[in-house]
């Protein structure tokens, strides 16, 4: 059995919004009791992660050191196109992650008790996201 379902998510700007109680309602749409679940986020210049969900302070922390290791307007960087969070927004992504595979167990995700699913923004400015999840299972 295959199930598609999609996501737009409307961000605020850089920093990181829970995809988990989304993402785990496609799954109980799908009928899979086990199986697996593919994140896919189709831009690149936000990400997907599996972070500590119990304290905000980890994802805010993760923010500063991505800032500290790609600040905006490094002139490092030629391609600015659309500003000096540009191209920090595209490498930030490659460092992280476009795909997520998370296994389907009982028909929810099987992720760790402080583990959830987030879309990373790396963008200074609000954007509309979009999402595909992709739900193989049984």
């Amino acid at each position: 059995m295959v199930h598609r379902g999609e996501l737009s998510i409307a961000t605020r700007g850089r920093g990181t919004i829970d995809l988990t109680r989304d993402v785990q309602k496609i799954v109980g749409a799908s009928a899979a009791r086990t199986g697996l679940c593919t994140v896919f986020i189709h831009h690149t210049s936000a990400s997907l992660i599996i972070c500590e969900n119990a304290d905000p302070t980890v994802r805010e922390d993760l923010e500063r050191f991505a800032a500290r290791l790609v600040p905006d307007g490094d002139r490092l960087f030629e391609h600015d196109d659309e500003g000096p969070d540009d191209m920090p927004a595209h490498v930030r992504t490659v460092l992280t992650q476009t795909s997520i595979g998370i296994p389907i167990v009982d028909a929810k995700l099987a992720l760790g008790t402080w583990q959830g699913l987030y879309l990373w923004e790396h963008r200074t400015a609000p954007h509309t996201r979009k999402v595909t999840v992709m739900i193989i299972g049984e």
